[in-house]
C-alpha cells in the first residue's frame, strides 16, 4: 500500500478537494440553470435531512477508525485492524437500516410539517438509498487514512462528482417536464448515484490493497469486539457530538427559516426562493476556499496526536499555526474578489445579481470559517472534543436566536438569515480559539493576524482602484477574469512577502512523486 508523508498526503488531499469543489460547483450551476431559484430550494431544503441522517449512521467512526488503525499499524497489529473494520462496519450497517428505513416512512411528515412545503416529498425520498452507502464509504475513507494512503479517497471523491454532474445533466432534464419537484429528485438521485459507483471504487481499491481476508472469523471478531467498540467510542461520541449538532442545525435551519420568514408576511414560494438564493448561489461561493482546510484537518489529526503523544509542544504550536497561516492565505484572495465583484459574480455564473449584497456581506466573515475546520481538528488531536461540542452547541443555539428574532422582522427578511449565520461563524471559531489559548497554551498569533490584514487591505485598495477606472458594464466578465488574476498575483507575491507563506514549505512539497518523471 502508497503511504505518504503528512505534507504529500495532506497535498494529496487539497488536489482532490480543488478539483472536486471545481466540480461540485460546476454541479450547483447546472442544478440552478436547469430548476431556477424554487427548485435549487427544494433541493437545498431535503439535503441537511439527509446530512443528519448520515451524521447519525457515521456516528463520528471516519475519525476514530483513522486513528485506531494507524496506531495498529504502527505495531504491526493486523488482527486488530480486522477487529477495528469488522466492529465499524458492523455499526454502521445496523445504524444505516434503522435510518434508511426511518427517513422513508417519515418523508412525508418532514416535507409537509416541517419544510412547510409538500413537494419536498420527491427529493427526499429520492435521496434515501445513500444512507447504507455513505456508511460503508465512512468505514473505507477511515481506513485509508489510518494506513496514511490519502489516493483512494482523492480519486473517489473525483469520480463521485464526475458521475453526479452527468446524473444530473440527464435526470432534471427528463424530469423536469413532469414538475419542478421531480427536477429536484433528479438531482437528489444523481446524488445517489454519483456516491454508488464511489463506493465501488474504494472496495476495488480496498480488496487490492488489504493483507487479510475480512470475511475469515468475523463472527469471532464481533463477538470478541466488545473492547475494541469501547476504543472506539472513545473517540467517536465526543467527535460524532459536534457534527450530530451542526446536522441538527443545518436540519432546523431551513425549518426555522420558512417558518420566520412566513411571520415577516414573506409566501412559501418566495421564501423558498430567498433560501435557495442564499444557500445554492451565495454559499457554495463562500465554501469553495474549504476544499484545503477540510484536507488540513484531515492531515492535523495523527500528526498533532503524535506530537502531543511524546509531548512535543512547540510542533503542535508550529502545526496549529501553519494551519491557520494556509487556511488564511488560501481564502483571501477570493473573499476580496467577492467584496469587490459580488454582481458581476453572481450574474455571470448564475444569470442573476439578486444576492450580490448578501455575498458581499458574508465573505469577510467567512474567513474565520476557513480556520474553523482546522481548529475543532486540533482540539480533536489534543483531547479536547468536547470543548469542540459545546462551542458548536452554543454557536448553534445563538445563531438560531438571532435567526428567529431578525428574519421574522420584515425590514430584515432574508438579510437576517445571514446576519445569524456569519454570528454563528464568529463565535464558534472565537471559543475554539479561547479553548486553544487556555488548555493548550497557544499563543494567539496577533503578528499574524495583523500582517493578513495588511495584505488584504493593500490588495483590495488596489482590487476597488481597478474596479472604479477599468471595469466596463459590456464586457464584464472577460474584464472580472483579468482583474482576478491580477489581484492573484498581487496577493500571491504580498504572500511571500509577509511570510504567511514560507519558501520552506514551498521546498518541501514532494514535487517529485506529484509529478515523476517518465
Amino acid at each position: 500500500m502508497s503511504k505518504q508523508t503528512f505534507l504529500h498526503g495532506a497535498l494529496i488531499l487539497v488536489a482532490a478537494g480543488l478539483v472536486t469543489r471545481l466540480l461540485g460547483f460546476i454541479n450547483r450551476i447546472v442544478v440552478a440553470r436547469v430548476m431556477g431559484a424554487e427548485g435549487v430550494g427544494l433541493y437545498m431544503m431535503a439535503l441537511p435531512t439527509l446530512i443528519l441522517a448520515i451524521t447519525i449512521t457515521q456516528f463520528g467512526l471516519p475519525v476514530a477508525i483513522s486513528k485506531r488503525v494507524s496506531e495498529a499499524e504502527a505495531t504491526g497489529n493486523e488482527k486488530k485492524i480486522k477487529k477495528i473494520l469488522l466492529v465499524s462496519i458492523t455499526i454502521t450497517g445496523v445504524l444505516s437500516i434503522i435510518f434508511t428505513i426511518g427517513l422513508f416512512v417519515l418523508s412525508p411528515l418532514v416535507a409537509k410539517y416541517f419544510l412547510t412545503d409538500a413537494r419536498a416529498l420527491y427529493p427526499l425520498l429520492a435521496v434515501t438509498p445513500i444512507i447504507p452507502i455513505t456508511a460503508v464509504s465512512s468505514v473505507l475513507r477511515g481506513y485509508f487514512q489510518g494506513r496514511q494512503n490519502m489516493k483512494p479517497q482523492a480519486m473517489s471523491q473525483i469520480i463521485e462528482q464526475v458521475v453526479r454532474i452527468t446524473g444530473v445533466v440527464v435526470l432534471t432534464k427528463l424530469c423536469l417536464p413532469y414538475g419542478i419537484q421531480y427536477a429536484a429528485a433528479g438531482a437528489m438521485a444523481a446524488v445517489v448515484l454519483g456516491e454508488l459507483v464511489s463506493l465501488f471504487y474504494m472496495m476495488r481499491q480496498f480488496n487490492l490493497s488489504k493483507r487479510f481476508k475480512l470475511r475469515t472469523t468475523w463472527t469471532k471478531h464481533i463477538s470478541q469486539g466488545r473492547e475494541t467498540f469501547q476504543e472506539l467510542m472513545a473517540i467517536a461520541l465526543p467527535t460524532t457530538g459536534s457534527r450530530f449538532i451542526g446536522s441538527l442545525t443545518y436540519f432546523f435551519e431551513p425549518i426555522l427559516v420558512a417558518q420566520s420568514l412566513a411571520i415577516a408576511g414573506i409566501t412559501a414560494i418566495e421564501s423558498t426562493k430567498q433560501y435557495g438564493e442564499l444557500t445554492g448561489y451565495v454559499l457554495p461561493l463562500l465554501f469553495l476556499p474549504t476544499f484545503l482546510t477540510h484536507a488540513l484537518s484531515v492531515a492535523l489529526v495523527p500528526s498533532i496526536s503524535e506530537a502531543a503523544a511524546i509531548h512535543a509542544k512547540e510542533t503542535i504550536q508550529y502545526r496549529i499555526l501553519q494551519s491557520i497561516r494556509l487556511s488564511l492565505a488560501s481564502g483571501g484572495v477570493i473573499t476580496i474578489i467577492f467584496m469587490i465583484f459580488p454582481a458581476v459574480i453572481l450574474y455571470a455564473i448564475y444569470g442573476t445579481s439578486h444576492a450580490a449584497f448578501l455575498l458581499q456581506f458574508m465573505a469577510p466573515f467567512f474567513l474565520l470559517h476557513y480556520i474553523q475546520t482546522p481548529l475543532q481538528a486540533s482540539l480533536q488531536a489534543l483531547d479536547l472534543a468536547s470543548y469542540a461540542m459545546w462551542n458548536t452547541l452554543i454557536g448553534a443555539v445563538i445563531k438560531f436566536i438571532v435567526l428567529v428574532g431578525l428574519s421574522s422582522q420584515p425590514q430584515y427578511g432574508i438579510n437576517g438569515v445571514a446576519i445569524a449565520m456569519v454570528t454563528g461563524v464568529v463565535i464558534v471559531t472565537l471559543l475554539h480559539l479561547a479553548v486553544l489559548i487556555k488548555h493548550a497554551e497557544f499563543k494567539l498569533p496577533i503578528q499574524l493576524f495583523t500582517r493578513f490584514t495588511l495584505i488584504v487591505a493593500s490588495t483590495g485598495w488596489i482590487g476597488f482602484e481597478l474596479k472604479d477606472h477599468w471595469l466596463l458594464s459590456s464586457k464584464p466578465v472577460p474584464q472580472l477574469i483579468i482583474m482576478g488574476l491580477t489581484l492573484t498575483l498581487i496577493y500571491i507575491t504580498l504572500l511571500f512577502v509577509f511570510k504567511l507563506i514560507r519558501k520552506d514549505e514551498w521546498k518541501m512539497i514532494p514535487w517529485g512523486k506529484l509529478f515523476p518523471k517518465k
